[in-house]
């Protein structure tokens, strides 16, 4: 009798489509966003859906496998960037925005069919004060991951 071939098991290379679960928080155990407890999450590696940071510690994961990286504030979302954040005056936002306090405001970005977003930090009569920095910059992560499947 001939043995079952074992072979290796597949790994997360920089162009895998891959079905994963995920978990992105701060140190102290504030959890951002998770898919442990909901369907898992499909993605193709290199095409913007994951942080290249957070794309390059699933490099080399093989399939079924579970691993949580701890990373430092400039190795995951980069330092805050104090030139982005901005003041900006009440009258030249567009009339339709919801402006809100402590919420992601989505602004659509002239002549492309892209956008941008921005935390919403203070607000007066006259201005309104946005971070465009990501939410976790600045900020050291824990990033914990399990591969489910790589096609």
């Amino acid at each position: 009798m001939t043995p079952a071939p074992t072979g290796n098991p597949a790994t997360v290379a920089a162009d895998s489509y891959l079905t994963l679960h995920y978990r992105l928080a701060d140190l102290d155990g504030t959890e951002h966003v998770s898919t442990f407890d909901l369907s898992p999450a499909t993605l193709q590696m290199g095409s913007g859906q994951l942080a290249e940071t957070l794309e390059g510690c699933l490099i080399g994961l093989a399939t079924g496998e579970r691993h949580v990286f701890e990373l430092a504030a400039d190795k995951a979302f980069g330092p805050h960037n104090p030139r982005l954040v901005e003041r900006i005056a009440r009258s030249a936002l567009p009339p339709e925005i919801d402006l809100e306090v402590n919420s992601l405001i989505e602004f659509s970005s002239p002549g492309s069919t892209g956008g941008f977003a921005g935390f919403l930090r203070e607000l007066s009569e006259t201005s309104a004060l946005f971070d465009f920095n990501h939410p976790l910059a600045g900020k050291p992560v824990r990033f914990e991951v399990e591969v489910i499947a790589i096609m």
